[in-house]
């Protein structure tokens, strides 16, 4: 019933109200969704006085009597409840409709289902435990929640707020924010978040709940508290300062809990004991800092203490700072590269498991012994472009999920078509087949630093709907007609089609090619089993397409710019595996032309197809546009680059790029983060060279820097004034050392002055010498720790190694981290490549990084430009 759905979204949450969803919408389940309350005879009004709970549960039953009468009284209908008055009630009110528990509704329907009964009678045992708790305590300490019909009205009238409670990572205990959300932020007046200071004031919500806010008077609005952190910027309201008060509220009611499953870890064997030899209830941590404590009943918490669990939430007494919960399963061994990968699935609610028999059957076979084939039919229905075309994919190495290709040729008239070719993957997976529903629950691939779990079984996704080189392969392709001087387009033409890729490129031999470097040649193995001949004739060939794609790249790009698209820039950290799936790497993604050429052909096909859709269904097109960006975020972009002598004018009204936070983005990130931790874990930062490394200022907090340091792709904060209250003080060597003193923050520098008189001053974009080293948590995630040790740029004595773009040594990484690789055979696979920088048209810069450009403007003298060209 829709009733009980919606029951489920106001006392459980979104998590648990999605999850339901998601089962609804699931065919092999055979449920619908019946929306009683739109229906005439269904529909209930809400008696005075009486209680939601009452009122749904009524309106339930009634709508399940309906049915039954609507069935011609021919198949009985039951309603499973809990709530006894409701069994007495309406238990033997109406013939054929069965009002009963949960637990009687398996004794009677599933009679061989013991396990099951065993576990309905654990759960309800302990609910009727915290129930009464929960009532003993009720009202003691916190207020209780208004009711939420008081809740709502008060929205509408906006004496409250509705938002999203946002916990600040890293002040977990002092601060919470909400987002505003819906209605709220437009009613209201207030453009930014509203502060909710101390743990009393959430008033039993949690991270991630929808909450009602009720503004405190202005008298006793507070100021944040200054922290250093990397993320500190998404937690700080648009245009707050860290000192200057801001709205604050605290919480009188949940709309929407968040409850989900949490990743815990129990307490030390000494922590356990010393709560009793007898004791049952057990404080738990939580990994995610955002989360309380939560208090679990559990004979088996000494056992347990070494490993990563799982515990949900089911209570929160009036009177506890801790909610109530129980143990559901065992993820692995704290610190297990296995339990934290794990760990960070269930964190993100990433399901992994695998594709089931039903799923698999849906599936086309292709082995040696019965190889798959294009059909004589498709050959009839398709365009065939395998002798045509010249199709080639270009790909980070070791993918496997090649997902598009690229073409480029001359025709007949002079101009050049150029074509985009994306992996058919309609034609293998059928609507509202088994498969599709499951690609549709899992939505997405997601790509973990050493891993993937496919959205499809990999026989579609790495075999037959991967456009791999030298195989037959179903794609859906947009071509374009383009001047060949102008690169106008002419024609469009969309479609299915038959390909066979020539060369499956990685992007950094693509890159070689385009540099005019042919030695790459041997490390492409289309090339390897050619006579000489027809090699450099394929050469040729090859060199020309990809050379032709990136001149027609930049004009594309050069036009979108031009209509006020934004490029923004970001770090990729990824591990490269070698053939055996061991760990190969651990490399920041280096910037190429090549990305840009790909990604330009993509923009262009996805620009064209949005078009071709909102042409052929006007009113049915879904086309994302997105909102004019608020001013207030340019802020920290436009100080930095004054820092640097230069005039930005943020003053745009659309961009690209903009990425949203979901499962895939923060699951891939912290999977690196894992990876980085466990190559430095057990180095000695004071004495391993690797552990020392050139940093990069980009971004000044109130005690001290955020630093990127390019070799390793990292990017954390480095303090200025330590625990002891001391500065940092670098002396006439440079060296740094903690002395008494204060610290001055500007908008571009930061200044530490002792109190003997010395003073060092950090500005934006300064090159610093950073030491690496890992601060180990049992209870959370590994985070590393950065310290500057100089406030000169570091030098390697092997300058072979200096250069921004040299991968970590990998025989180091794959030890430490795999094990599974021999040091000696990996120090021979160590190759640097220094990359010329020079300027390309349309201001491409071959190099190293964004920083390596800003030194070379700075080294061109382009800082002290004067007043009379308006910077």
């Amino acid at each position: 019933m829709q009733t009980a759905c919606q029951a489920v979204q106001h006392q459980r949450g979104r998590r648990q109200y999605n999850k339901l969803r998601n089962l609804l919408k699931d065919a092999r389940h055979d449920c619908i969704l019946f929306a009683n309350e739109f229906q005439q005879c269904c529909y209930l009004p809400r008696e005075r006085g009486e209680s939601m709970e009452k009122w749904q549960t009524r309106s339930i039953y009634n709508a399940a009597v309906w049915y039954y009468h609507h069935c011609q009284d021919r198949m009985p209908i039951v309603m499973v409840t809990e709530d006894e008055e409701a069994i007495q009630q309406y238990g033997s009110e109406t013939e054929g409709v069965f009002v009963i528990s949960f637990k009687n509704y398996l004794d009677n329907f599933w009679p061989d289902l013991k396990a099951a009964r065993e576990l309905c009678d654990s759960i309800l045992q302990s609910r009727r435990e915290r129930e009464n708790e929960s009532q003993e305590s009720h009202g003691k300490e916190y207020p209780e929640h208004l009711p939420l019909e008081v809740l709502e009205a008060g929205i509408k009238s906006g004496r409250y707020i509705q938002g999203i409670l946002n916990v600040n990572k890293h002040r977990a205990q002092i601060e919470a924010f909400v987002r505003l959300q819906g209605a709220s932020s437009k009613d209201s007046d207030l453009v930014s978040d509203i502060l909710i200071h101390g743990m009393k004031a959430r008033n039993r919500s949690i991270h991630g709940d929808v909450v009602a806010v009720e503004l405190l008077p202005k008298n006793e609005w507070k100021g944040r508290t200054a922290a250093l952190s990397e993320n500190d910027s998404d937690d700080r309201a648009p245009g707050e300062s860290p000192s200057e008060p801001m709205p604050t509220g605290r919480v009188v009611g949940i709309l929407q809990k968040n409850w989900r499953d949490y990743v815990v870890t129990f307490p030390s064997k000494e922590e356990v004991q010393s709560q009793g030899k007898n004791a049952q209830k057990i404080l738990v941590t939580p990994w995610d800092y955002r989360i309380p404590k939560i208090r679990i009943s559990t004979q088996q918490a000494e056992a347990l203490q070494d490993f990563r669990v799982v515990v949900r939430i089911d209570s929160w007494e009036s009177t506890s700072v801790y909610p109530n919960g129980h143990f559901v399963r065992v993820l692995g061994r704290i610190r297990d590269l296995e339990g934290e990968i794990a760990t960070i699935l269930v964190e993100n609610s990433i399901s992994v498991v695998p594709f089931s028999e039903a799923q698999m059957c849906e599936m086309p076979v292709n082995t040696p012994e019965n190889p798959w084939k294009v059909s004589p039919e498709e050959e009839q229905e398709r365009k065939d472009l395998r002798k045509s075309h010249l199709v080639f994919s270009i790909d980070p190495k070791g993918c496997e999920d090649v997902d598009d290709t690229l073409s480029v040729r001359t025709l007949h008239n002079g101009d050049l078509e150029l074509g985009v070719h994306i992996a058919d993957v309609t034609h293998f997976v059928a609507p509202n087949s088994y498969i599709d529903i499951e690609a549709r629950t899992r939505a997405t691939t997601y790509y973990l630093a050493d891993r993937r779990y496919d959205m499809l079984p990999s026989v579609l996704s790495a075999d037959l709907c991967s456009l791999l080189g030298g195989v037959d392969r179903y794609a859906v392709s947009i071509m374009w007609e383009l001047d060949k001087t102008s690169y106008e387009i002419k024609k469009v033409w969309y479609g299915r089609t038959i390909i066979r890729s020539a060369y499956k490129l990685f992007y950094e031999a693509a890159q070689e090619l385009l540099d005019g470097n042919f030695s790459i040649v041997d490390d492409i193995p289309e090339f390897r089993d050619l006579d000489e001949k027809s090699r450099q004739a394929k050469l040729e060939e090859l060199v020309w397409a990809i050379g032709k794609l990136t001149d027609i790249a930049r004009h594309v790009r050069a036009k979108r710019d031009g209509c006020g698209a934004l490029e923004l820039e970001g770090v990729e950290v990824r591990v490269q595996l070698d053939e055996k799936k061991n760990i190969h790497d651990l490399i920041p993604k280096q910037p190429l032309e090549v990305h840009e050429t790909v990604a330009e052909c993509m923009i262009l096909a996805n620009h064209w197809v949005a078009k071709k859709i909102w042409e052929s269904f006007p009113h049915q097109a879904l086309l994302r546009q997105h909102p004019p960006p608020h001013q207030e975020f340019f802020s920290e972009l436009r100080e930095c680059a004054k820092a640097k002598g230069f005039f930005i004018d943020t003053r745009y009204s659309s961009l690209r790029g903009q990425r949203n936070g979901g499962a895939a983005q923060h699951s891939q990130k912290q999977s690196t983060e894992l990876f980085q931790c466990m190559y430095f874990k057990d180095k000695d930062p004071d004495t391993e060279e690797r552990c020392i490394s050139d940093g990069v200022i980009y971004s000044i907090r109130t005690n001290g820097v955020l630093v990127f340091i390019p070799r390793f792709g990292i990017k954390g904060a480095a303090y200025l004034k330590n625990k002891d209250g001391l500065v940092i003080s670098c002396g006439p060597d440079s060296r740094s050392e903690w002395k008494p003193g204060s610290l001055q923050r500007f908008q571009n520098k930061i200044t530490s002055t002792t109190t003997d008189g010395e003073s060092v001053t950090f500005h934006l974009f300064d090159h610093v010498t950073v030491r690496i080293s890992v601060q180990a948590s049992r209870c959370h995630s590994d985070t590393i720790r950065l310290e500057i040790i100089s406030n000169k740029p570091y030098k390697l004595p092997n300058t072979e190694l200096f250069h921004q773009s040299s991968p970590l040594l990998k025989s180091e990484l794959v030890k430490e981290v795999t094990k599974s690789v021999e040091e000696a055979q990996l120090a021979q696979e160590v190759k640097v490549n220094v990359i010329q920088e020079e300027y390309q048209e349309y201001c491409q810069t071959k190099g190293r990084s964004l920083y390596a450009l800003l030194e070379e403007i700075k080294d061109l003298a382009l800082l002290d430009v004067s007043n009379n060209y308006g910077i």
